[in-house]
């Protein structure tokens, strides 16, 4: 395992999961529910943040390595499953919406790792259609964690919107791989 800024910067973006997830057990007297919200979704701005940033240096530096190619979205699905879970118990997210969205992460991962051993991982590429998905959760997941009243000209709701949003690109975008996976699915026995 290559141990390089962008790959130390994945592990910490893995390290900061119980810490998001630990904000919301503390006790009220120590962190007040707004204050919980705020710390959370600091967190996982900071972690969305390294994302981009771990992408960044490992190409500029030219430190890109299978290892890090690996954990970087291992990582990412990490963060958002446990933002996603804590955003249901904290009744914020609908059960289903979550679902929808680890779900297809699960299955995309799995339909991905068996593309590449059969030698055709260009066919499940990530697609445009994938990043849209991605910014329309990176936006609605922090707007929902907070939960506090947001500035005027952003209302409260679009989080919630956005969160839909996102559940619906995750299916059409799923759709999509499979459909680009389908005739390698079909030709095996």
């Amino acid at each position: 395992m290559p141990i390089n800024i962008p790959i130390l910067l994945t592990w910490g973006r893995i390290v900061m999961i119980p810490l998001f997830v630990g904000v919301f057990y503390f006790p009220h007297h120590w962190l007040a529910p707004h204050e919980q919200n705020f710390a959370a979704t600091a967190i996982f701005i900071v972690a969305a943040l390294t994302d981009w940033l771990d992408g960044y240096l490992a190409r500029s530096l030219g430190q890109t390595s299978a290892f890090g190619a690996f954990l970087d979205p291992v990582a990412d699905k990490l963060m958002v499953a446990a933002a996603l879970i804590m955003l249901v118990q904290l009744d914020r997210v609908d059960t289903v919406i979550a679902f929808i969205i680890i779900g297809r992460e699960i299955a995309i991962s799995a339909l991905r790792e068996w593309m590449a051993q059969i030698g055709a991982a260009t066919s499940v590429a990530v697609s445009m259609l994938g990043k849209i998905k991605t910014v329309s959760q990176m936006v609605a997941l922090p707007m929902l964690l907070f939960h506090d009243p947001l500035p005027w000209f952003l209302p409260q709701q679009v989080g919630s919107w956005l969160i839909y949003l996102s559940a619906l690109l995750t299916l059409w975008s799923m759709g999509y791989y499979l459909k680009m996976a389908w005739p390698y699915m079909a030709q095996r026995p």
